[in-house]
């Protein structure tokens, strides 16, 4: 069984912005939205796992190894700041599992055989459809 990683919350930086769309004149002067920060090179996270994660190519890991998250769907900071942490946790799950390495199949003799066999069948056949010449 896999445990899932557990991240330090002082390995996270977390600050309110004003979020951005529509609102009206409540939008101007509440910060509700979340900016979330994850250094992964600083973090506490196992090596194997901050590689996978900078070897991913997600738009929101920057050039220098952090992580940023920006979370703005619902009007209270609170739930934003649990969807700020919740995003961050799946992007960690996701690369947290070891990939399995490929290993190299050949098709079996037989099946290589009754796909070509099907190949000149379906040959003749259409062979077969030609202009008839008198």
């Amino acid at each position: 069984m896999h445990l899932p990683i557990r991240i330090s919350p002082d390995e996270i930086e977390i600050t309110a912005i004003r979020a951005q769309g529509s609102g009206g004149q409540n939008v101007n002067k509440v910060s509700n939205a979340v900016h979330l920060r994850f250094d992964i090179g600083a973090s506490s996270l196992p090596d194997a796992v901050k590689t996978r994660l900078l070897a991913r190519g997600d738009q929101r890991i920057s050039k220098d190894g952090v992580v940023i998250i920006k979370a703005q769907a619902f009007r209270s900071l609170e739930k934003n700041r649990a969807e700020a942490l919740r995003r961050l946790e799946a992007l960690i799950a996701s690369v947290s599992i070891e990939p399995k390495t490929r290993r190299a199949t050949r098709p079996t003799r037989s099946a290589v055989r009754k796909r070509l066999e099907s190949k000149t069948r379906r040959s003749a056949i259409k062979a077969g459809r030609g202009r008839v010449s008198e």
